[in-house]
Protein backbone atom coordinates (compact mmCIF):
# COMPACT_ATOMS: atom_id res chain seq x y z
CA UNK A 1 0.00 0.00 0.00
CA UNK A 2 0.85 3.76 -0.42
CA UNK A 3 0.66 4.93 2.55
CA UNK A 4 3.07 1.82 4.11
CA UNK A 5 5.55 1.60 1.28
CA UNK A 6 7.59 -1.30 3.72
CA UNK A 7 4.54 -3.66 3.61
CA UNK A 8 4.82 -4.29 -0.05
CA UNK A 9 3.26 -7.52 -0.49
CA UNK A 10 5.92 -8.98 -2.73
CA UNK A 11 9.34 -10.08 -2.45
CA UNK A 12 11.23 -7.33 -1.02
CA UNK A 13 14.53 -9.79 -0.22
CA UNK A 14 17.26 -12.01 -2.06
CA UNK A 15 18.08 -14.61 -0.87
CA UNK A 16 22.27 -14.34 -1.18
CA UNK A 17 24.36 -17.32 -1.64
CA UNK A 18 25.99 -16.94 2.03
CA UNK A 19 22.36 -17.33 3.01
CA UNK A 20 21.15 -19.80 0.89
CA UNK A 21 24.19 -21.90 2.46
CA UNK A 22 23.24 -21.44 5.90
CA UNK A 23 19.86 -22.26 4.83
CA UNK A 24 21.09 -25.60 3.90
CA UNK A 25 23.17 -26.13 6.79
CA UNK A 26 19.75 -25.47 8.58
CA UNK A 27 18.03 -27.90 6.43
CA UNK A 28 20.80 -30.62 7.21
CA UNK A 29 20.53 -29.95 10.97
CA UNK A 30 16.80 -30.00 11.26
CA UNK A 31 17.66 -33.72 9.75
CA UNK A 32 20.24 -34.64 11.54
CA UNK A 33 18.54 -33.75 14.90
CA UNK A 34 15.46 -35.26 14.16
CA UNK A 35 17.05 -38.97 13.63
CA UNK A 36 18.74 -38.88 16.49
CA UNK A 37 17.25 -41.58 18.91
CA UNK A 38 16.50 -40.87 22.40
CA UNK A 39 15.62 -42.19 25.58
CA UNK A 40 11.37 -41.05 26.10
CA UNK A 41 12.22 -39.61 29.14
CA UNK A 42 15.59 -37.75 27.92
CA UNK A 43 13.24 -36.60 24.96
CA UNK A 44 10.61 -35.17 27.24
CA UNK A 45 12.30 -33.97 29.49
CA UNK A 46 14.39 -31.59 26.46
CA UNK A 47 10.90 -30.47 25.81
CA UNK A 48 10.53 -29.15 29.12
CA UNK A 49 13.84 -27.15 28.58
CA UNK A 50 13.01 -26.03 25.21
CA UNK A 51 9.87 -24.93 25.98
CA UNK A 52 10.89 -22.97 29.28
CA UNK A 53 13.48 -21.45 27.55
CA UNK A 54 11.43 -20.32 24.45
CA UNK A 55 8.85 -18.74 26.71
CA UNK A 56 11.49 -16.85 28.78
CA UNK A 57 12.76 -16.07 25.92
CA UNK A 58 10.11 -14.25 23.96
CA UNK A 59 8.87 -12.60 27.49
CA UNK A 60 12.01 -11.55 28.42
CA UNK A 61 12.31 -9.10 25.03
CA UNK A 62 8.87 -7.64 26.08
CA UNK A 63 10.32 -6.71 30.19
CA UNK A 64 9.30 -9.96 31.57
CA UNK A 65 12.05 -10.71 34.17
CA UNK A 66 11.26 -14.16 35.10
CA UNK A 67 14.68 -16.15 34.92
CA UNK A 68 14.61 -20.11 33.67
CA UNK A 69 15.18 -21.18 37.06
CA UNK A 70 11.70 -19.54 38.31
CA UNK A 71 9.62 -20.77 35.55
CA UNK A 72 10.87 -24.13 36.35
CA UNK A 73 9.84 -23.62 39.92
CA UNK A 74 6.46 -22.38 38.50
CA UNK A 75 5.69 -25.14 36.50
CA UNK A 76 6.33 -27.87 39.60
CA UNK A 77 3.80 -25.30 41.86
CA UNK A 78 5.71 -22.01 43.16
CA UNK A 79 4.19 -19.40 43.63
CA UNK A 80 4.73 -15.86 42.67
CA UNK A 81 4.36 -12.50 44.63
CA UNK A 82 1.23 -10.61 44.06
CA UNK A 83 3.40 -7.86 42.12
CA UNK A 84 4.74 -10.55 39.93
CA UNK A 85 1.73 -12.76 39.53
CA UNK A 86 1.15 -10.98 36.22
CA UNK A 87 4.54 -12.28 34.93
CA UNK A 88 3.35 -15.83 35.48
CA UNK A 89 0.76 -15.52 34.01
CA UNK A 90 2.34 -14.06 30.65
CA UNK A 91 4.70 -17.01 30.37
CA UNK A 92 2.12 -20.02 31.67
CA UNK A 93 0.25 -18.48 28.27
CA UNK A 94 3.16 -18.36 25.82
CA UNK A 95 3.67 -22.57 27.21
CA UNK A 96 0.19 -23.43 27.24
CA UNK A 97 0.34 -21.90 23.47
CA UNK A 98 3.18 -23.97 22.62
CA UNK A 99 2.20 -27.13 23.72
CA UNK A 100 -1.57 -26.85 22.78
CA UNK A 101 0.26 -25.82 18.81
CA UNK A 102 2.24 -28.67 19.77
CA UNK A 103 -0.28 -31.41 20.21
CA UNK A 104 -2.13 -30.06 17.66
CA UNK A 105 0.04 -30.95 14.56
CA UNK A 106 1.58 -33.96 16.35
CA UNK A 107 -1.13 -35.68 18.24
CA UNK A 108 -4.34 -33.88 16.54
CA UNK A 109 -2.32 -33.93 12.66
CA UNK A 110 -4.44 -30.75 12.72
CA UNK A 111 -2.26 -28.38 10.42
CA UNK A 112 -3.62 -24.17 10.01
CA UNK A 113 -3.22 -22.06 7.20
CA UNK A 114 -2.19 -18.52 8.34
CA UNK A 115 -4.77 -16.61 8.26
CA UNK A 116 -6.29 -13.37 10.26
CA UNK A 117 -8.17 -15.35 12.19
CA UNK A 118 -5.57 -17.92 13.10
CA UNK A 119 -3.25 -14.62 14.05
CA UNK A 120 -6.29 -13.59 16.57
CA UNK A 121 -6.30 -16.91 17.80
CA UNK A 122 -2.96 -16.97 18.61
CA UNK A 123 -3.23 -13.42 20.71
CA UNK A 124 -6.03 -15.01 21.94
CA UNK A 125 -3.66 -17.75 23.70
CA UNK A 126 -0.99 -15.81 24.63
CA UNK A 127 -3.27 -12.59 26.14
CA UNK A 128 -5.58 -14.82 28.17
CA UNK A 129 -6.19 -13.52 32.35
CA UNK A 130 -3.65 -10.82 31.68
CA UNK A 131 -6.36 -8.03 31.92
CA UNK A 132 -4.93 -4.22 32.64
CA UNK A 133 -1.43 -6.29 32.07
CA UNK A 134 -2.09 -6.57 28.73
CA UNK A 135 -3.11 -3.46 26.71
CA UNK A 136 -5.10 -4.81 24.17
CA UNK A 137 -8.53 -7.31 24.37
CA UNK A 138 -7.41 -11.14 23.35
CA UNK A 139 -8.19 -11.87 19.91
CA UNK A 140 -9.04 -8.63 18.85
CA UNK A 141 -7.49 -6.14 16.03
CA UNK A 142 -6.79 -3.19 17.49
CA UNK A 143 -9.32 0.10 17.23
CA UNK A 144 -6.76 2.64 17.99
CA UNK A 145 -3.54 4.32 16.57
CA UNK A 146 -0.04 3.40 18.85
CA UNK A 147 3.73 4.26 18.09
CA UNK A 148 6.24 2.03 19.21
CA UNK A 149 9.15 4.18 20.13
CA UNK A 150 9.33 7.02 16.90
CA UNK A 151 7.41 4.15 14.63
CA UNK A 152 3.70 5.51 13.77
CA UNK A 153 2.36 1.95 13.28
CA UNK A 154 -0.64 1.59 10.36
CA UNK A 155 -4.24 3.47 10.80
CA UNK A 156 -5.96 1.31 12.95
CA UNK A 157 -8.47 1.29 10.15
CA UNK A 158 -6.63 -0.09 7.45
CA UNK A 159 -5.26 -3.25 9.70
CA UNK A 160 -7.95 -5.53 8.54
CA UNK A 161 -7.06 -5.05 5.43
CA UNK A 162 -3.61 -5.17 5.58
CA UNK A 163 -3.69 -8.65 7.37
CA UNK A 164 -5.97 -9.71 4.85
CA UNK A 165 -3.63 -8.54 2.27
CA UNK A 166 -0.43 -9.88 4.18
CA UNK A 167 -2.40 -14.12 4.80
CA UNK A 168 -3.10 -13.77 0.77
CA UNK A 169 0.50 -12.98 -0.21
CA UNK A 170 1.96 -15.37 1.58
CA UNK A 171 -0.21 -18.08 0.86
CA UNK A 172 0.80 -17.50 -2.46
CA UNK A 173 4.33 -16.34 -2.65
CA UNK A 174 5.28 -19.66 -0.15
CA UNK A 175 2.70 -22.22 -1.39
CA UNK A 176 2.55 -24.37 1.56
CA UNK A 177 -0.37 -26.11 0.29
CA UNK A 178 1.60 -27.18 -2.76
CA UNK A 179 4.40 -28.25 -0.91
CA UNK A 180 7.95 -26.44 0.59
CA UNK A 181 10.92 -27.12 1.28
CA UNK A 182 12.31 -26.31 4.96
CA UNK A 183 14.31 -23.79 3.63
CA UNK A 184 11.50 -21.85 2.56
CA UNK A 185 9.48 -22.50 5.49
CA UNK A 186 12.49 -20.56 7.48
CA UNK A 187 12.24 -17.91 5.12
CA UNK A 188 8.22 -17.77 5.33
CA UNK A 189 8.49 -17.84 8.90
CA UNK A 190 10.69 -14.77 9.54
CA UNK A 191 8.77 -12.78 6.45
CA UNK A 192 6.15 -13.38 8.58
CA UNK A 193 7.11 -12.43 11.80
CA UNK A 194 8.49 -9.41 10.78
CA UNK A 195 4.98 -8.49 8.66
CA UNK A 196 3.34 -9.05 11.85
CA UNK A 197 5.72 -6.37 13.82
CA UNK A 198 5.63 -4.17 10.78
CA UNK A 199 1.30 -3.79 10.51
CA UNK A 200 1.18 -3.90 14.64
CA UNK A 201 -2.46 -5.39 14.45
CA UNK A 202 -2.89 -5.43 18.20
CA UNK A 203 -2.74 -2.88 21.05
CA UNK A 204 -0.41 -5.08 23.04
CA UNK A 205 1.33 -8.65 22.77
CA UNK A 206 2.63 -8.62 18.29
CA UNK A 207 5.53 -9.21 19.53
CA UNK A 208 4.84 -12.78 21.31
CA UNK A 209 2.15 -13.45 18.55
CA UNK A 210 4.35 -12.31 15.66
CA UNK A 211 6.87 -15.34 17.57
CA UNK A 212 4.08 -17.62 18.22
CA UNK A 213 3.51 -17.51 14.89
CA UNK A 214 7.05 -17.91 13.22
CA UNK A 215 7.64 -20.58 15.47
CA UNK A 216 4.43 -22.22 14.16
CA UNK A 217 5.24 -22.16 10.81
CA UNK A 218 8.89 -24.03 11.76
CA UNK A 219 7.08 -26.46 13.78
CA UNK A 220 3.95 -27.52 10.74
CA UNK A 221 7.54 -27.80 8.26
CA UNK A 222 9.70 -30.76 10.42
CA UNK A 223 11.16 -28.29 13.32
CA UNK A 224 12.06 -30.92 16.23
CA UNK A 225 9.95 -30.12 18.99
CA UNK A 226 12.97 -30.27 21.21
CA UNK A 227 14.51 -27.13 19.77
CA UNK A 228 11.17 -25.14 19.33
CA UNK A 229 13.17 -22.33 21.76
CA UNK A 230 16.43 -21.16 19.08
CA UNK A 231 14.73 -18.09 17.42
CA UNK A 232 13.25 -16.57 20.58
CA UNK A 233 16.46 -17.63 22.64
CA UNK A 234 18.76 -15.75 19.41
CA UNK A 235 15.79 -12.43 19.38
CA UNK A 236 15.89 -12.10 23.33
CA UNK A 237 20.30 -12.62 23.50
CA UNK A 238 20.12 -10.14 20.69
CA UNK A 239 17.97 -7.63 21.16
CA UNK A 240 19.62 -4.63 20.53
CA UNK A 241 20.47 -5.99 16.90
CA UNK A 242 16.98 -7.18 16.57
CA UNK A 243 15.85 -3.64 17.12
CA UNK A 244 17.78 -2.60 14.66
CA UNK A 245 17.24 -5.24 12.01
CA UNK A 246 13.99 -4.37 12.30
CA UNK A 247 14.28 -0.82 11.59
CA UNK A 248 16.95 -1.24 9.01
CA UNK A 249 14.34 -3.53 7.03
CA UNK A 250 11.55 -0.95 7.46
CA UNK A 251 13.81 1.87 6.02
CA UNK A 252 15.28 0.41 3.28
CA UNK A 253 12.16 -1.53 1.95
CA UNK A 254 14.32 -5.08 2.01
CA UNK A 255 14.42 -7.87 4.41
CA UNK A 256 17.65 -9.60 2.91
CA UNK A 257 19.65 -8.26 6.05
CA UNK A 258 17.02 -9.76 8.68
CA UNK A 259 16.89 -12.78 6.82
CA UNK A 260 20.28 -13.20 7.15
CA UNK A 261 20.59 -12.17 10.39
CA UNK A 262 17.80 -14.73 11.64
CA UNK A 263 19.15 -17.54 9.14
CA UNK A 264 22.59 -17.36 10.85
CA UNK A 265 21.19 -17.18 14.53
CA UNK A 266 19.00 -20.23 13.71
CA UNK A 267 21.92 -22.07 12.18
CA UNK A 268 24.19 -21.60 15.15
CA UNK A 269 21.10 -22.37 17.83
CA UNK A 270 20.43 -25.64 15.98
CA UNK A 271 24.48 -26.59 15.61
CA UNK A 272 24.68 -25.70 19.67
CA UNK A 273 21.60 -28.07 20.47
CA UNK A 274 22.74 -30.89 18.28
CA UNK A 275 26.01 -30.47 19.79
CA UNK A 276 24.84 -30.90 23.33
CA UNK A 277 22.45 -33.68 22.25
CA UNK A 278 25.51 -35.35 20.47
CA UNK A 279 27.61 -34.84 23.59
CA UNK A 280 24.80 -36.45 25.74
CA UNK A 281 24.74 -39.07 23.20
CA UNK A 282 28.02 -39.83 24.01
CA UNK A 283 28.13 -40.13 27.61
CA UNK A 284 25.12 -42.66 27.37
CA UNK A 285 27.78 -45.06 24.93
CA UNK A 286 30.39 -44.42 27.50
CA UNK A 287 28.40 -45.54 30.16
CA UNK A 288 27.34 -48.51 28.81
CA UNK A 289 31.00 -49.11 27.93
CA UNK A 290 32.05 -49.46 31.34
CA UNK A 291 29.62 -51.62 32.10
CA UNK A 292 30.40 -53.31 29.57
CA UNK A 293 33.95 -53.74 30.85
CA UNK A 294 33.03 -54.32 34.29
CA UNK A 295 30.77 -57.29 33.00
CA UNK A 296 34.23 -58.98 31.92
CA UNK A 297 35.53 -58.84 34.70
CA UNK A 298 36.19 -61.51 37.09
CA UNK A 299 35.75 -60.30 40.90
CA UNK A 300 35.93 -61.75 44.49
CA UNK A 301 34.84 -58.46 46.69
CA UNK A 302 31.99 -57.68 45.54
CA UNK A 303 31.84 -54.02 47.39
CA UNK A 304 34.97 -53.22 45.73
CA UNK A 305 33.96 -54.28 42.24
CA UNK A 306 30.76 -51.91 43.16
CA UNK A 307 32.51 -48.88 44.10
CA UNK A 308 35.39 -48.88 41.26
CA UNK A 309 32.33 -49.01 38.73
CA UNK A 310 30.39 -46.43 40.64
CA UNK A 311 33.50 -43.97 40.84
CA UNK A 312 34.21 -44.13 37.37
CA UNK A 313 30.39 -43.88 36.05
CA UNK A 314 29.76 -40.91 38.44
CA UNK A 315 33.32 -39.38 37.65
CA UNK A 316 32.42 -36.39 34.77
CA UNK A 317 34.33 -36.50 31.50
CA UNK A 318 35.37 -32.86 31.35
CA UNK A 319 38.04 -32.77 33.07
CA UNK A 320 41.25 -33.94 34.88
CA UNK A 321 40.84 -34.92 39.02
CA UNK A 322 43.16 -34.33 41.83
CA UNK A 323 42.98 -37.92 44.19
CA UNK A 324 41.12 -35.10 46.61
CA UNK A 325 38.62 -33.99 44.34
CA UNK A 326 37.97 -37.53 43.12
CA UNK A 327 37.20 -38.44 46.56
CA UNK A 328 34.85 -36.08 46.88
CA UNK A 329 32.89 -35.70 43.11
CA UNK A 330 30.01 -36.02 44.48
CA UNK A 331 27.98 -36.97 48.05
CA UNK A 332 27.61 -41.28 46.81
CA UNK A 333 31.23 -41.37 46.11
CA UNK A 334 32.27 -38.98 49.31
CA UNK A 335 30.00 -41.47 51.51
CA UNK A 336 32.03 -44.85 49.74
CA UNK A 337 35.55 -43.58 50.49
CA UNK A 338 34.97 -42.07 53.93
CA UNK A 339 34.66 -45.68 54.89
CA UNK A 340 38.07 -46.42 53.67
CA UNK A 341 41.47 -45.54 53.40
CA UNK A 342 43.38 -43.02 50.99
CA UNK A 343 45.60 -46.06 50.15
CA UNK A 344 42.16 -47.64 48.96
CA UNK A 345 41.37 -44.91 46.92
CA UNK A 346 44.77 -45.11 45.15
CA UNK A 347 44.72 -48.63 44.29
CA UNK A 348 40.93 -48.21 43.05
CA UNK A 349 42.41 -45.37 40.69
CA UNK A 350 45.75 -47.83 39.59
CA UNK A 351 42.92 -50.85 38.83
CA UNK A 352 40.45 -48.26 36.73
CA UNK A 353 43.98 -47.25 34.62
CA UNK A 354 44.70 -50.73 34.12
CA UNK A 355 41.27 -50.87 32.77
CA UNK A 356 42.25 -48.35 30.41
CA UNK A 357 38.94 -46.56 31.73
CA UNK A 358 41.44 -43.95 33.14
CA UNK A 359 44.47 -42.13 32.42
CA UNK A 360 46.77 -40.42 34.86
CA UNK A 361 48.05 -36.93 33.61
CA UNK A 362 50.47 -35.66 36.10
CA UNK A 363 49.40 -35.92 39.16
CA UNK A 364 45.49 -36.03 37.90
CA UNK A 365 43.12 -38.53 36.35
CA UNK A 366 40.64 -38.58 33.39
CA UNK A 367 38.39 -40.39 32.37
CA UNK A 368 40.20 -42.23 28.54
CA UNK A 369 36.47 -41.40 26.62
CA UNK A 370 39.55 -41.30 24.03
CA UNK A 371 39.09 -44.53 24.01
CA UNK A 372 35.92 -44.84 22.17
CA UNK A 373 36.45 -41.59 20.06
CA UNK A 374 39.34 -43.57 18.63
CA UNK A 375 36.25 -45.46 16.84
CA UNK A 376 35.13 -42.66 15.12
CA UNK A 377 36.53 -42.32 11.76
CA UNK A 378 38.13 -38.52 10.80
CA UNK A 379 36.54 -36.91 8.09
CA UNK A 380 38.71 -36.52 4.76
CA UNK A 381 38.54 -33.40 2.61
CA UNK A 382 39.90 -33.13 -0.45
CA UNK A 383 41.31 -30.01 -1.37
Amino acid sequence: MEKYPHTQFKKHWQIRSCCAYQLGECSALIQALSNIPLKPEYRKRLLLVSLIKGAQATTAIEGNTLTETEIEQLQEGWKLPASREYQGIEVKNVIDALNNLLDEIIIDTKIRIITPETIKDFHQMIGKNLRKHLDAIPGKFRSDNRYVGPYRTPDHSHVPDLMEKMCAWIKKEFHFEQGQDFSTAVTQAIVTHVYLEWIHPFGDGNGRTGRLLEFYILLRAGLPNIVSHVLSNFYNNTRSEYYRQLIQAKEKNDLTYFIEYAVQGFRDGLSENLKIIQESQFDIFWHNYIYETFAEIKYTKKEAFKRKRQLILQMPTDRAYTIDELAEITPEIAKKYAKVTKTTLSRDLKELCDMKLLVKKGRKYKANTEILKTMIPLKIYKG
